[in-house]
């Protein structure tokens, strides 16, 4: 969902097996992004999921994924990731019809790493734009608490 001019958009890697069946972007139950977005915009984190994108829309913020389309071998972890099958969606022409995106955050290295791999050098004008790669909100970034994780956002979508 795109709002009115939106300035920040939040990339993942690519959804997990959870989000995937869910049609939803974090849904696994444990991740920690929609209670940070919640905490962070003021809102009830048991909306209904399209209520949810529409705060964060209403906000700004375009969530979309670094990949297309992988193949992952046992399970939803990043890691499992085959890099071989990596297909990336079309960010530079999202960026091209958003002219009022300037943000970009990437939630974890994998997201980050994905796309300076297959996407930064078809940027027009990589200058002109913010790049934050910002902790993992999944459970299996372990080595950092919530409070951690909350903080790093917050220090970069409220700035």
């Amino acid at each position: 969902m795109i709002g009115e001019n939106p300035h920040t958009l939040i990339l993942g890697s690519m959804p997990g097996k959870a989000s995937l069946e869910a049609q939803q972007y974090y849904a696994w139950p444990h991740n920690a992004f929609w209670p940070i977005m919640a905490e962070l915009y003021g809102f009830d984190v048991s909306l209904e999921y399209f209520l949810r994108l529409q705060r964060l829309a209403s906000c700004g913020i375009l969530l979309w994924d670094v990949l297309k389309q992988c193949e992952r071998s046992g399970s939803s972890l990043d890691s499992a990731i085959d890099p071989l099958t990596e297909v990336p969606n079309d960010i530079p022409r999202l960026l091209s019809a958003q002219p009022t995106i300037h943000t970009l955050c990437f939630n974890g290295g994998k997201a980050w790493s994905s796309f300076r791999r297959h996407l930064l050098a078809q940027i027009n004008d990589p200058q002109s734009y913010q790049f934050h790669q910002l902790p993992s909100t999944s459970p299996a970034n372990a080595r950092m608490n919530y409070e951690q994780k909350y903080a790093a956002w917050k220090q970069i979508l409220k700035a």
